[in-house]
């Protein structure tokens, strides 16, 4: 074959999906669906994909028919819309030297590993609708706890939990490890002093990330209009209703990230409906107009007489009933948005190309655990003595249920 992989390309090959494996962090952290190419070219690379079920319970009464609920399936479009490259090239003396390739193979993996580990923090951060804003810096156990006590009262999975820390937050936890913990042969303040290594704390599994997603300052005064169909969203199939165009009294210096919660608006338990007596927190997801806010949850009410799917998706508790309810941002100064999600609520989706091997461009295939396909590439134009290698990817990644994952935030004075 005309480009035919050398020895040491497969070699190299090996090494780069060797490291490759090792730098997919947080996207290890996540669930995996793995599709069929054809079906997913037929349908535009976008498939519907199912929300866990809630369903009510009701007292059954001797003598008399229980009444049957309608289930209503919600599902959220998942696409395959990430196809990061890398190509460089080499010319027939620079070819000479096969440890250059070597390297340039080594920063192509480290480069794509880094575009994918940031598509799922970013979609973590910037769409999990959790939200625990700290007065403080990073410090304490506390600090992370308050992220697993909402996520118990809101009754989200307590197994296969995740928290990325920045770097500087990450940190300031290993030092109150290191310092307040501290007695000779305790592994834990061990660690954290020689290796700033947190480990599992009140119930995640922690990250630290190189580099994390800001949130800027926000200090607005709005208000929400919070009666009728704002405040009674109805779920419905075949829609995406993991979010809800609302109206504001405006939307200066509102921007898509943005963390509030509306007064008189509480969050619920999602199984048993009770009110927890906390205030529900939303994201921004975008800026529509003036007036015109899409947020996230949709804010199910189920108020007066609510449809089956208004009661089984229930995630607040009005308590108010004015018109209009104050807006109240929690990100009022610029801070890193650490995330933090149930497992099962963001969804890593591999593709695969469809390339062919005898048409002059000789192609090798590796697979990451997580079923992410590496793709390399390689050809040689004789016209300009180059060779030149690529290295592809193709995925998606979705948040599910945004109601299951959020953020903390420090330094929010």
């Amino acid at each position: 074959m005309a480009n035919a992989f050398t020895t040491e390309d497969r070699t190299a090959f090996k090494d780069i999906m060797s490291g490759f494996e090792d730098a997919l962090t947080i996207s290890k952290n996540v669930s995996v669906y793995n599709t069929e190419g054809e079906s997913m070219e037929r349908q535009n690379d976008i498939i519907n994909r199912p929300v866990p079920y809630i369903l009510n319970s009701q007292d059954r009464t001797l003598g008399s028919a229980v009444t049957a609920q309608d289930a209503t399936e919600l599902k959220v479009p998942c696409v395959l819309d990430q196809q990061p490259n890398v190509t460089w090239n080499l010319d027939a003396k620079e070819m000479r030297d096969q440890l250059r390739d070597g390297r340039l193979g080594k920063s192509a993996y480290h480069r794509l590993a880094s575009d994918i580990n940031t598509e799922v923090r970013n979609v973590a951060s910037l769409e999990g609708t959790l939200v625990v804003a700290n007065s403080g810096a990073a410090s304490t156990y506390d600090q992370v706890a308050n992220a697993e006590s909402l996520m118990l009262e809101q009754g989200v999975d307590s197994i296969d939990r995740c928290l990325a820390l920045t770097a500087g937050d990450y940190n300031g936890l290993a030092n109150n490890l290191s310092i307040a913990s501290r007695s000779f042969g305790n592994a834990k303040s061990d660690n954290a002093y020689e290796r700033s290594y947190v480990g599992d704390v009140a119930g995640f599994s922690t990250l630290k990330i190189d580099g994390g997603k800001r949130l800027g300052a926000n200090a607005a005064s709005i208000t929400i209009a919070t009666n009728g169909a704002q405040v009674q969203y109805a779920p419905a199939a075949n829609t995406d209703n993991r979010s809800q165009s609302v109206t504001v009294s405006a939307t200066a210096g509102v921007t898509a990230g943005d963390c509030f919660t509306i007064a008189g608006i509480e969050a619920v338990h999602h199984i048993t409906k009770e009110s927890t007596g906390e205030l529900k927190t939303f994201r921004v997801i975008s800026v529509d107009d003036g007036t015109t806010l899409t947020i996230s949850p949709a804010i199910v009410g189920a108020n007066s007489t609510p449809s089956d799917a208004e009661s089984q998706y229930k995630n607040v508790e009005v308590a108010s009933t004015s018109a209009t309810a104050a807006i109240s941002f929690l990100n009022i100064a610029a801070a890193g948005a650490n995330p933090f999600w149930c497992k099962e609520a963001i969804e890593l989706m591999p593709g695969r190309y469809s390339i062919p091997t005898d048409q002059g461009v000789d192609v090798l295939r590796g697979t990451t655990d997580n079923g992410i396909e590496v793709v390399m590439g390689k050809s040689f134009s004789n016209s300009t003595f180059l060779t030149t290698y690529t290295l592809d990817v193709f995925y998606g990644v979705t948040m599910l249920n945004p109601e299951m994952a959020g953020v903390i935030l420090f330094g929010q004075t």
